[in-house]
Order: structure tokens, then sequence, then C-alpha cells
């Protein structure tokens, strides 16, 4: 399929590079990640050869999130932006777009620099890397904590979408994974952060407040469409102030209020329950560029068992509605 949307694909600037571990991780496998993270003329011949059109560039994680210094989060988020804008995207200008970097140290600020970034450089929404460190590694918040709202209210407000993307769990949080780092990061704790951080939002009631918000979550889903039925289920049975605000089940934030993509997910099995669980209209294709490879997730979806209208919606109808990637 050609023209495709990709959407969870990073950078990395030599002026801000990624913190935090990768002792895990093989070092000839992140070296050759952090060299892609840094450069874009090879991505664009990825692009080309795999039927990817446009793709939408992130800061990598922990991004911002990761500053515990809320003025030099500030600071940093708007460097980042220019260079995405002027250093990425203005060298491709018809293949490439970015999501914004954003300080959620300063909500305020977060929301100046969203408004900025959309109206002034043209991106299509921000990304946020899960929990932001408030003066120390192992102080988070969370974006349902009611510090966020103005941000919130900027995004209603632009009505773009804000992709929430993994972290390794808070250092204090990682008992469980000792003897068994590997498991830390993409491959097991990535994914329960950030369900976990998504339910919160569900349960909020941030989407009855706002019910226009969009959130996106990469890996189809980060398990939610598999494991959200039960919570629902459970949650009849749970007093009502242990489980927050929300108005409505669950189940209906996550068909409406999010989008769900590919990255990182290259098994139709999955994809097809998704397809059962939230409908072709709420699913995007991504890859996770540079930690997964376009030559190996691109033709998967090319050729796995769905419809040629659930391929093209998933592949490039729904994003082009969803960051309206006609008007430019």
């Amino acid at each position: 399929m050609d023209d495709k949307v990709a959407l969870e694909e990073h950078y990395e600037s030599p002026d801000f590079p990624a913190s935090g571990s990768h002792e895990f991780t093989r070092p000839d496998y992140f070296a050759e990640v952090q060299r892609r993270l840094r450069e874009v003329d090879q991505r664009v011949e990825d692009m080309d050869r795999n039927g990817i059109g446009i793709t939408i560039l992130s800061l990598t994680q922990p991004g911002i999130e990761g500053a515990t210094d809320p003025r030099e989060a500030v600071d940093l988020a708007r460097r980042m932006n220019d260079h995405a804008a002027e250093r990425l995207v203005a060298r491709h200008p018809d293949r490439l777009r970015a999501f914004a970097a954003v300080p959620p140290q300063d909500p305020e600020r977060a929301a100046e620099g969203l408004e900025r970034a959309v109206r002034d450089l043209g991106f299509v929404g921000a990304l946020v890397n899960g929990y932001t460190n408030i003066g120390d590694e192992n102080t988070a918040r969370y974006l349902d904590h009611p510090e966020t709202a103005p941000f919130w209210q900027q995004v209603d407000e632009l009505r773009v979408p804000v992709y929430l993307h993994p972290r390794i769990p808070l250092p204090n949080q990682q008992r469980i994974y000792q003897g068994y780092d590997g498991l830390l990061g993409s491959a097991w704790g990535f994914g329960v952060e950030t369900a976990t951080h998504a339910m919160r939002l569900m349960l909020s009631g941030l989407f009855d407040r706002c019910p226009g918000l969009t959130v996106i979550l990469g890996h189809l889903g980060e398990g939610l469409p598999f494991t959200l039925p039960r919570t629902e289920h459970r949650l009849r049975h749970q007093r009502p102030e242990t489980h927050g605000s929300h108005q409505k089940p669950p189940t209906y934030y996550l068909r409406n209020n999010f989008f769900l993509t590919t990255s990182g997910v290259f098994r139709s099995q999955t994809l097809l329950n998704t397809l059962l669980e939230v409908g072709a209209d709420h699913i995007l294709f991504s890859v996770d560029y540079p930690y997964e490879s376009m030559d190996e997730l691109a033709p998967w979806f090319d050729e796995c068992p769905i419809s040629e209208n659930d391929r093209v919606k998933i592949g490039r109808a729904d994003a082009q509605r969803l960051f309206h990637l006609d008007r430019r």
C-alpha cells in the first residue's frame, strides 16, 4: 500500500540526547538506533521503499518529561520544537510533520508551547512521554492530575490529539523487575505503565468534562483492548469512590476518545482482535522507527488479512482525517 501515514516515529537532537539506562539493550542495536534518531535523509529513503508517504516525528522518550527542573523543561521544549521544525520537517516538508514536545512540569507553559507549535510551526498535536518528573526522578505527576487542566484546556481548544507514549516505570516502582531488567522497557514495562496511565485518564472524568479530546496509544493500545473489558466488569462491584468520577464505562472512552496505532506490533491476530474491539475508524498505522524497522512492519501491514477498505482507513485515511493532512 502506498502513501501510508506513520506517527510513532522518533527523533533525538544532539543538544538533548535521550537519558536513562539502556543497559538491558544490546550495544550494537542501540548504537544504530541512536544514529538513526539523529538523521533524516535515510529515514525518508526508508519511507520511499516501504510506501510511507508522511511520517509524524516526535522527541524520543523520556523526552521533556524527564527533566526535573521546570524552567529547564520549558526551555528544552521550545528548543526541541524549533529543532524539529527547522532541521527536520523543513528539510522534507512534503514528507514530514511533527508532534510538539511540551513541558508538563508547568502546565500553563505547556499550553502556551503547544499553541505556538500548532499555530506558528504547523505541528499536528503533542506527544507526552508518560508521567512527568517533578523535582526528582521518583516524584511523578500523571496527566489526570488537576494541575494539568490548563494543558488539556488548550488541547481541547486547538482540537489536536495527544499521543501518550510510554516511559520506563519510576525507579522506586521497579522492584518486580529486579533480576529481569529486560522487561523494564518496551518488552513489558512500557505497556503496563502506559495502559495504567490511560486508564487513569478514563476514570478521572477528563473525557466527560472535555468529550472532544483525542488521545493516541501505540502498540495496539498497550493491551487495553484485551484487558479493559475485564476491568470494566470488575469495577461494577467496587465502591464508586475507588475508581474515579467517570460517567461512562471505560470501554466507551477507548472506542470514542482514543486512537490505537500498530507501532511495534506486526501480528495479524492481534490486529484482528483490536479491530473487533474498537473498529477500523480508530486504528492508525505506525512503525515505531527507529526502534522498529519499516522493512519489517510495513510489508506485514500491506499483506495482513484485513479488507482493503480497512487497510486504507488504517494505513492512511484515518490519519488524514485526524490530523487534517489535506489542509497543508
